[in-house]
């Protein structure tokens, strides 16, 4: 709860990109697979979330870099880490273990970190739960809208094992963002409340953060914002947020009108802009954190930070310019019928 006591005193920064940081190390297949995987019989380049039993040092160092920076709120490195992701690799088995060790490795970060700063303020672990690379909404054939590559109880299945290793790892909220697929993100909430009934441990706060695709405000799925919103909000998340996809010039409407309508603290961590030709982000740090200044002097947001093409650069930025703004307060929203 201590992470609910933080946010009603100030604007809590996550961090930015991991993919991103992971690019600049300019690692081999030979790096990826590390000593125990040598002999894999699947080509593993590409796979960022097993650096955290390959290369835990480059993930630790990265998680260091953000905490640095000014992050608060530094995400574990398993945004694919299920064994629905994980059979791109025939890795579906490792899908546990690799929860577990980016746990780790977020919580020896912040345990370097402290050794270092030990005035500065709380830092917390969120377990990163990705959107999956297939969708419950949508069918992967055109000549047969009705197919789905997999079943809802699937989803939850792979989400349980997920969570199951990212909170006995030590996580101290759990993060399901990216939802392109509110039904996807519905299986994530369901795994959430059936784990931790099952195993009658103390619940976590949920973080949910949706991505509006285009132009037309809408999820790939095709919700509305408001509609993403009260699809949601049983849970009674900690927060609602959106990320990835937009800049934060395109976020700027959306994150407005979420502000109105959400009950509980809002997040927004936009990409540096948009991508240019060669799929690079150009949007240099000051310019993102200029937007998200405006952001916060407007009572948009709670949780700021950056996504795709943000780095450590970025967030130092976000984090100096929202420092002594006040956090969007919580509206007292009355329930009518």
């Amino acid at each position: 709860m201590q992470i609910k006591e933080e946010l009603a005193k100030r604007i809590l920064v996550i961090d930015g990109a991991m993919g991103t940081m992971i690019q600049r190390h300019k690692l081999t297949e030979a790096d990826y697979r590390g000593a125990r995987f040598k002999d894999w019989h699947a080509d593993v380049k590409g796979n960022n979330d097993l650096l955290c039993i390959t290369q835990p040092d480059i993930i630790i160092g990265i998680h260091k870099q953000y905490l640095a920076a000014g992050a608060d709120i530094i995400e574990t490195n398993t945004f694919s880490s299920t064994s629905i992701a994980m059979a791109d690799y025939d890795m579906q088995s490792l899908a546990y273990e690799l929860n577990v060790a980016a746990a780790n490795c977020a919580n020896e970060a912040i345990r370097l970190f402290r050794a270092e700063n030990p005035s500065a303020p709380p830092k917390f672990v969120a377990g990163s739960i990705g959107p999956l690379n297939k969708t419950l909404s949508l069918s992967p054939d055109v000549n047969n809208p009705g197919y789905r590559a997999i079943s809802f109880d699937e989803v939850v299945e792979a989400y349980y094992e997920q969570i199951k290793g990212l909170v006995d790892g030590g996580i101290d909220v759990i993060l399901i963002e990216t939802i392109f697929d509110t039904l996807n993100a519905k299986g994530a909430i369901f795994a959430v409340k059936k784990y931790f009934r099952e195993t009658g441990k103390e619940e976590l706060p949920v973080m949910i953060s949706g991505t509006i695709t285009d132009a037309s405000g809408r999820t790939l799925s095709g919700q509305t914002l408001e509609a993403f919103y009260t699809s949601v909000m049983h849970i009674k998340p900690l927060s609602v947020g959106l990320n990835c996809a937009l800049g934060a010039a395109e976020m700027r409407s959306h994150i407005e009108e979420l502000s109105q309508i959400a009950s509980c603290y809002t997040s927004a961590y936009p990409n540096a802009g948009l991508p240019n030709a060669m799929g690079e982000y150009d949007e240099a740090p000051h310019e993102t954190a200029h937007f998200i200044e405006d952001w916060a002097k407007e009572g948009f947001v709670n949780i700021v930070g950056g996504c795709c093409g943000t780095t450590p650069d970025h967030i130092q930025h976000i984090a100096a310019n929202v420092k002594n703004i006040q956090p969007r307060p919580l509206p007292v929203v009355e329930s009518t019928l």
